[in-house]
């Protein structure tokens, strides 16, 4: 926990509460009370806290079973398909975020129904939140950070193509658990379970 007589702050805020004359954040030390390195001000001892991101996302599909997909306009994996996904805002609701990026990347307005998977990704600090959801209508089109978005059958899906693992792994909980609404929400999948999916393609 923060020790409450230091000034703290997430590392997000631009803003951090130093005096006029100090420098800012700059010096890597431990805290008093703390087990870990932070990014500290020497001069008046305001600690930069660096929290994981949260991201959050959707399989969203139509009345047909086709799964709303779209292909990155930008890094990381430019050119390769994912879920509409991207990291929260400030006050704002997971399912808010989850319909938010349904529609900055494919125009799209979704209902969200349930959380199907929560992924733990810390080699780059992530929580991803996937939500299973419905697609108000059929149409869509690329936001400014897609280069394309398609509704896509299960046999229509491209593979080899997608841009991250857990767009894979979200893919094959969504189709183990149609017309199951009461699981709880995934987590990394096993090993036993990839190369299940594995066996899948």
């Amino acid at each position: 926990m923060p020790d409450d007589t230091l000034p703290t702050v997430n590392a997000a805020d631009s803003t951090p509460p130093c005096a006029p004359d100090c420098g800012g954040p700059r010096v890597r030390a431990i805290p008093p009370g703390e087990d870990r390195e932070r990014l500290m001000c020497p001069d008046c001892g305001y600690i930069a806290y660096q929290n994981p991101l949260i991201v959050v996302g959707a399989v969203a599909t139509w009345e047909d079973g086709r799964i709303l997909l779209c292909r990155r306009a930008i890094e990381p994996r430019k050119g390769f398909w994912t879920l509409p996904a991207g990291y929260m805002e400030e006050r704002e609701s997971t399912r808010d975020g989850a319909a938010r990026e349904a529609w900055e990347e494919a125009r799209a307005r979704i209902a969200i129904d349930h959380l199907l998977a929560i992924y733990d990704i810390p080699r780059i600090s992530q929580v991803q939140m996937i939500f299973r959801a419905r697609l108000l209508s059929p149409e869509v089109e690329p936001g400014p950070e897609s280069l394309e978005v398609g509704l896509f059958a299960w046999e229509e899906i491209p593979w080899p193509e997608l841009a991250f693992p857990t767009v894979v792994w979200a893919l094959r909980e969504h189709r183990e658990r149609l017309g199951h609404d009461d699981c709880a929400p995934a987590v990394n999948p096993t090993p036993d379970a990839l190369a299940r999916w594995e066996r899948m393609l």
